[in-house]
């Protein structure tokens, strides 16, 4: 995997991508090389969701949530429920980690041609919390946001279960 976060181009879609890819790919490298049992241990007494499986799991709902469901305004499918909204951290220990990997990125490139294919100014046909309609470009910028905060996670998470550190 070639990581990179200087884009091709300094535009600011591409920068905007090519910084949410690398947040991506960073999430992708911290899993490598772990174990199966490792990918679904939690080593934090407090956060027994907080999982290798559980974490790619999540980032890849998460942007299911905002580039289906508030931006293009599909209806939600997510395995969230009312009773269990952390469900998609709950079931991923029954995934494979490699299954859950290869669907992030099956999911990421779909979302990158989403990206291309809009104007950033384009507003979200759902509102947030607040009643407001944010922009193509907040949500990109709220996803980088997501993905750099969880891969700290991934990164304390993995080096409590195998001592292993970087990417």
């Amino acid at each position: 995997m070639t990581r990179t976060d200087t884009p091709p181009t300094w535009d600011e879609r591409t920068q905007l991508a090519t910084f949410l890819d690398y947040a991506r790919d960073t999430a992708r490298a911290k899993c490598e090389g772990v174990s199966a049992e490792n990918a679904r241990t939690a080593p934090l007494p407090g956060s027994p969701l907080m999982t290798l499986c559980g974490l790619i799991s999540h980032l890849r709902w998460v942007e299911y949530w905002w580039f289906q469901v508030v931006f293009l305004g599909e209806e939600d499918e997510g395995p969230w429920t009312d009773e269990d909204p952390d469900r998609e951290m709950r079931i991923a220990v029954d995934i494979p980690l490699a299954d859950l990997l290869a669907e992030y990125e099956a999911q990421s490139a779909r979302y990158r041609e989403l990206v291309a294919s809009h104007d950033l100014e384009a507003t979200a046909k759902r509102p947030i919390r607040d009643g407001r309609h944010v922009n193509l470009r907040w949500v990109i910028l709220h996803l980088i946001e997501e993905t750099a905060r969880h891969n700290g996670h991934l990164d304390v998470v993995r080096e409590l279960l195998d001592g292993h550190t970087g990417a």
